[in-house]
């Protein structure tokens, strides 16, 4: 699916300028690298692919399977990405640690709920809290949760958005 996504600037307090457009596939490599860097930050996140698995997992298949958003500083470097199945089903958000809090994530978030505007699911782990507060304080509402039926075995939450406030 390509998604008509508008391009979007922001100034962040650095004066940096955030562009948020499709991803190419050379920004692939970014995107498993910023996942990389957040598993490695996580205490509680185990490691369950080595890091040159989860970028050439990005390149071959995240790329070319999803709709993928990135956000560019002005120098051209991705400091955050979303990934999203063509269902409206989000795989993976991410900000690069130095541009988080800066409002990356919720533009992000925002494009993907405007390019799915029937609504959007995702998964977040239990013991990710800011996640779901982030997600909490944007619209989406607990579904369900598992005791850890995923490949990192870690209890997680399915949260859905729908537009009007409309619950599934």
């Amino acid at each position: 699916m390509t998604a008509f996504v508008p391009v979007i600037l922001m100034k962040t307090e650095a004066t940096m300028v955030i562009e948020i457009k499709s991803a190419v596939e050379e920004d692939m490599i970014a995107c498993g690298n910023i996942l990389n860097d957040w598993i490695d930050e996580t205490p509680w996140m185990p490691r369950v692919h080595p890091h040159d698995d989860v970028v050439r997992h990005y390149v071959d298949f995240v790329y070319s399977n999803r709709c993928v958003l990135v956000a560019k500083d002005s120098d051209g470097f991705v400091q955050g990405f979303s990934a999203t199945s063509s269902d409206g089903f989000v795989t993976g958000l991410y900000v690069a640690k130095s541009a988080r809090k800066d409002g990356l994530g919720s533009r992000l978030l925002d494009n993907v709920k405007q390019d799915f505007s029937d609504g959007v699911s995702l998964w977040t782990f239990v013991a990710n809290t800011d996640a779901q507060k982030f997600y909490s304080m944007r619209g989406f509402h607990e579904v369900r949760r598992t005791d850890g039926d995923n490949e990192e075995n870690l209890p997680d939450i399915l949260f859905s958005w729908k537009p009007s406030g409309e619950h599934q």
